[in-house]
């Protein structure tokens, strides 16, 4: 047998160069790492002890494959009083993390061949999960909006692609990689073109109780029929480990994304299940002491980037700065990332793994004493590498 045998849609999805860089870096005893989303807080004790609980109690068993229905219910509770969904226990489905949920709704909603947009930068699951499912992706550049996808640049990209059959996109609000959060209006503004092309939306809200300054919307409020939210507890109590996330969805077609779910994990592990509970019903608050400390890091972050000479986004939510590369320094963002980590011991990630290869992405999601040493690093950067004479 030859490699060529396997399914081409997987043989040409490359492996994630933001993991293969950060496990590359890793070999360095001195990098201080503002790579991967991953929150510097311990999950909470109320939760971790709730784990333990039910460890001891034996809740080893299979669950029901949508999720146990309490976990289903406090989450139904939990998400309508945080951001007013309104979605009832048999409208959702427990996954194994947000990751599952967007490939479960991926793999139900489109056929082979269809075609779903994309608003780049993005973060590169989206894209492997699109090509491993044969469907095809139009990108949209949201750079030259403060990005925020438009819906006069939605019928844009329909109308320059008649021979596509665009059924859907996938949104992420906040963003990842850019920290952009839309705000009430930039969503309501989507509905009339995603309702006249008949538009499935998945949008992924993971950094959805991580904003700063404003509240967090969701497209189904007024979108209901024909979107299906992804969320999960990874970012909001630090659980990205737990691998617990949620997939919400219309009557009917839920139970089509359950099927997928069934068929591809069975169910996520019990005693997560019992730990998510305790979040659901006693957490509500647990992602505001996080969620204070992340917005000082930001301010602390976006000034010191400024101040070296970086073009920031303004980041509404998650805990990403996104900057582009001062042309002074005549690197694109692979040759930006490795030369801070190999002679900065910086680690942090090239806009190219988003799609934009003028661009870095800094998570600061790490500590105080990590945030300062890189961006003192950063501009030493900057002070050695820019050309005399660019701005």
């Amino acid at each position: 047998m030859e490699l060529n045998d396997i399914n081409p849609n997987v043989l040409n999805v490359k492996p994630s160069s933001m993991r293969e860089f950060d496990h590359e870096i890793s070999a360095d005893p001195q990098i201080v790492k503002l790579t991967l989303g991953e929150p510097n807080f311990d999950v909470p004790a109320h939760i971790k002890q709730a784990a333990i609980d039910a460890i001891n109690d034996n809740y080893s068993h299979y669950p029901y494959f949508w999720g146990y229905a309490e976990l289903r219910e406090a989450a139904a509770k939990y998400y309508q009083e945080k951001f007013g969904y309104h979605y009832t226990a048999d409208q959702i489905v427990v996954t194994v993390g947000a990751t599952e949920a967007v490939a479960d709704a991926v793999a139900t909603l489109f056929q082979p061949g269809d075609a779903v947009i994309l608003p780049s930068p993005a973060y590169p699951l989206y894209d492997a999960s699109i090509a491993m499912h044969g469907l095809k992706q139009v990108r949209i550049d949201t750079s030259k909006t403060d990005y925020i996808l438009t819906p006069e640049a939605v019928q844009q990209a329909i109308d320059d692609n008649p021979g596509l059959n665009i059924r859907g996109l996938i949104i992420t609000d906040p963003n990842n990689p850019t920290g952009v959060a839309y705000t009430e209006e930039q969503l309501k503004a989507l509905v009339p073109v995603l309702k006249e092309n008949r538009i499935w939306v998945i949008s992924d809200e993971i950094y959805g109780e991580l904003t700063y300054g404003q509240k967090h919307y969701t497209l189904s409020t007024w979108l209901p029929d024909q979107t299906v939210i992804v969320n999960g507890l990874s970012k909001s109590h630090a659980m990205t480990g737990w691998r617990l996330g949620y997939v919400f969805g219309p009557k009917g077609f839920i139970d089509e994304i359950a099927k997928v779910h069934q068929f591809t994990v069975t169910t996520p592990t019990s005693t997560v299940q019992y730990a998510a509970i305790e979040a659901m019903k006693h957490g509500q608050n647990d992602a505001e002491v996080m969620r204070k400390q992340y917005e000082k890091r930001r301010d602390f972050v976006v000034k010191n980037m400024r101040e070296a000479g970086f073009d920031v986004v303004h980041p509404g939510g998650a805990f990403y700065v996104y900057a582009k590369i001062p042309a002074s320094l005549h690197m694109d963002s692979w040759t930006c990332a490795r030369t801070l980590a190999k002679d900065y011991h910086i680690g942090l990630f090239p806009g190219a793994s988003f799609g934009d290869d003028a661009s870095i992405r800094i998570s600061y999601a790490a500590s105080d004493e990590a945030l300062k040493a890189a961006m003192t690093a950063i501009k030493k950067l900057v002070a050695d590498k820019s050309v005399v004479g660019d701005k």
